[in-house]
């Protein structure tokens, strides 16, 4: 059995009472394992097993339900104008049938009798007819499919109460409710279709060609998606960069707002990197593609949001349960309604069954039930355009619920470019033995203050041997083989491995010496080491690390980094919304206490291991919801952990785009309080229109009752009319401003 996935698009699939038929059809249907619906994009995913059934039969089982399939890859469609539509067309003449109708009721003609067979048909009656039959042919039709299918959804209730109508000679009634409903319809659509503008938006960045310059010169224009790995890209002036890759020739500033927010161009010259989707703005560029031209950061961001609509908040959830149960209470009553009163009291049953319609139309949770999707969609787009990736719209109410924020110190609150500041040889070395010793150990090391290292001792052209059987001692530092074993690491490590760090000498030119088990410090010049020397550096910011073997000391390396210019502001920001900031690190006490000073933050947690940072974020999860700000690699099991991970400068990062919940595309902490923003005000919108849907449906429904509703007024705003102003209030998530303070 050959398991198989197929991503259909179906554009008219756009609430959930569509995708409730959608998804209905497909599980019934032979051979389908597991269907998962996204009606804000128009696409169903199929999971199936391809010796039981395939494409074109899944494609035909959806058309069966009503929604016409127009590509089987999942591409985002914007479908043909909603105004221009063979749906729209209908409920125009509708709309000019009834008007005929009004107007013949109304007018100066007393609205002429056209014949008489069993009773008096009128030209109004005539024209009321026609127009709920046009307008409410493809209501009828629908909700025939959602009975087949046993969908008590909208289509169903609005087809019912149209044919109820006709068959009670309830003509004005059937033709009003089948021109505003379909009006209603094609309002709702054409938002939604908005809904996915932002969607299709990030789609646009990325360009359908490429030009690729051969061996010989030539360049040829070809699919984006076709450029392979180590293949030259021409970019000139203006245009948008087609793959992910890194400069090879030329110089030009990048407009990189598509992909990190960054609104500010940055100047890429040889060997800088650059991402699908920016522009190059003022010069020549020849890129090396790193990613296969369909792999890109920009896609890959694409896929994330658009597979992001399928993780469900738990006020979606909520709705949905209380949909179920609303729906049929609503139509029990609505068939009450129209029963009770003729028969119990004698009532006129004309009367009582409008007023029974009324509530059926009431009954169509269609504004609540596209109440919260909306808002998701709308919150999760916003925050993309704007460099913040949220995988999913559970992450996004999670965020809004954050009290706490753990960071990170390295490559976080600092930019993680370390660079050596002090080296202090110990007696009998020079500070050259330090380096060559040092550098030989951690060229094998992926650690930031490894790579420093190294890096440093390239720049002053010194040369070092390869050390062998190298190792790396997790949160201590590393060892390594050269005439004996060496170690560079903390200097608790060197506690470890007996140094009396506590007993040392100082050289006469200010060099250190010590050594295991020295007792004595009666000598001039004998100082502590751990407490002065490695605690001055310390107290200046620097990170140390010692480098000898078990039986003696070659010195003492400082490294250090560059606090983030941004952090300050961000801390004070998250201070100013109510959130507690803390910093959790491996770095040493005096380090990360100063940089903790620096930016404002003062629940400083130091010298922790990985394990160590697990259970800081467990105690912190004990007081509250946590979210945990790293660079998505040495942070993963913390990030995984947290309430909400959330990865720094992740854009052509694959591991923080596969880690977080939420990636910061740029590498700048601001996304931060701008996610807590966007998310808290996205709850609220959410909370806003579940309300207001149900407080108005409650209110109507109250009042059908006593004719105080007619079922104009249900159809205008309970359904119309709320639907857009759910949708409405959903957009104001778009205008939110990453720079702004709260």
């Amino acid at each position: 059995m050959s398991h198989e996935r197929v991503e259909l698009s179906a554009p008219e699939m756009d609430c959930s009472s569509c995708a409730g038929k959608v998804e209905s059809a497909l599980t019934d249907a032979v051979g389908v394992e597991r269907v998962e619906t996204r009606p804000t994009s128009g696409v169903v995913v199929v999971e199936y097993d391809d010796s039981a059934t395939d494409v074109p039969s899944l494609v035909a089982t959806v058309e069966a339900a009503g929604y016409e399939v127009v590509d089987t890859e999942g591409r985002m469609t914007g479908g043909a104008d909603v105004w221009r539509s063979r749906r729209a067309t209908l409920t125009g003449l509708g709309a000019v049938a009834m008007a005929l109708g009004f107007l013949s009721l109304w007018g100066p003609l007393a609205d002429p009798t056209l014949a008489t067979v069993g009773r008096e048909t009128t030209l109004s009656d005539v024209a009321f007819l026609v127009s709920g039959a046009v307008a409410g042919t493809p209501i009828v039709r629908a909700g025939l499919r959602s009975a087949r299918l046993r969908e008590l959804d909208i289509d169903l209730l609005m087809g019912a109460a149209i044919i109820a109508a006709v068959v009670a000679d309830h003509y004005v009634e059937a033709a009003t409710l089948a021109v505003l409903f379909s009006t209603a319809e094609l309002l709702e659509a054409h938002a939604m279709d908005r809904t996915r503008e932002s969607i299709r938006e990030l789609l646009a960045l990325s360009p359908e060609t490429a030009t690729v310059k051969r061996a010989d010169g030539d360049e040829e224009t070809v699919p984006a998606a076709s450029v392979g790995v180590g293949q030259t890209v021409v970019v000139r002036p203006g245009e948008r960069i087609p793959v992910d890759g890194v400069v090879a020739d030329g110089a030009s500033a990048v407009d990189e707002s598509p992909i990190t927010g960054e609104s500010v161009p940055v100047d890429k010259d040889d060997g800088d990197e650059v991402y699908a989707g920016s522009v190059a703005e003022g010069g020549y560029l020849e890129i090396e593609a790193t990613a296969p031209g369909d792999e890109t950061t920009l896609s890959r961001v694409i896929e994330l949001v658009e597979q992001a609509e399928s993780r469900r908040t738990e006020a979606e959830q909520f709705v949905d349960r209380f949909a179920g149960y609303y729906t049929p209470v609503v139509v029990v009553l609505a068939v009450l309604t129209f029963l009770v009163p003729p028969l119990a009291f004698g009532w006129p049953w004309d009367t009582w069954f409008v007023r029974g319609l009324t509530l059926l139309v009431i009954a169509c949770p269609c504004a609540f039930v596209i109440s919260t999707p909306v808002t998701v969609v709308s919150g999760l787009t916003s925050a993309a355009r704007n460099g913040v990736l949220v995988k999913g719209g559970d992450h996004l109410e999670r965020m809004g619920e954050v009290d706490t924020v753990a960071f990170d110190k390295t490559g976080t609150l600092t930019t993680g470019e370390l660079s050596v500041t002090d080296i202090v040889p110990a007696a009998g070395y020079e500070r050259q033995d330090v380096l060559t010793t040092a550098a030989a150990v951690e060229q094998y090391s992926e650690h930031p203050i490894g790579e420093a290292v190294v890096e440093y001792a390239d720049e002053q052209d010194v040369g070092y041997p390869s050390a062998t059987a190298f190792e790396n001692l997790t949160g201590r530092g590393v060892r390594g083989d050269l005439d004996e074993t060496y170690y560079v690491g903390k200097p608790g490590l060197f506690a470890d491995l007996g140094h009396d760090l506590g007993h040392a000498h100082l050289r006469s030119d200010g060099g250190v010496s010590a050594a295991a088990g020295v007792a004595d410090c009666d000598r001039p010049g004998c100082v502590d080491l751990r407490t002065e020397t490695i605690a001055e550096l310390q107290d200046e910011g620097k990170t140390v690390v010692i480098v000898g073997t078990e039986t003696e000391l070659v010195g003492v390396v400082a490294v250090a980094d560059t606090v983030r210019p941004e952090a300050g502001r961000v801390i004070e920001a998250l201070s100013d919304a109510g959130v507690r900031t803390v910093m959790l690190t491996g770095d040493n006490e005096r380090t990360a206490r100063a940089v903790g000073d620096t930016v404002g933050i003062e629940d400083v947690q130091a010298e922790l291991l990985p394990e160590e940072k697990l259970d800081a974020i467990e105690d912190l999860l004990a007081a509250g919801t946590v979210a945990m700000v790293g660079d998505g690699v040495n942070d993963a099991p913390a990030l995984a952990r947290a309430d909400v991970g959330i990865a720094m400068g992740a854009a052509g990062t694959d591991a923080a785009l596969e880690t977080a919940d939420i990636a910061l595309m740029a590498d700048d902490l601001n996304g931060v309080p701008y996610c807590l923003r966007l998310s808290r005000t996205a709850n609220g919108v959410i909370k806003q229109n579940i309300v207001a849907s149900l407080g108005v449906k409650a209110l109507l429904a109250a009042g059908v009752p006593f004719g105080y509703v007619s079922v104009i007024i249900a159809v205008l705003v309970g359904d119309m009319g709320m639907s857009l102003g759910v949708t409405g209030n959903a957009f104001r998530l778009g205008r939110i401003d990453p720079e702004e303070r709260d």
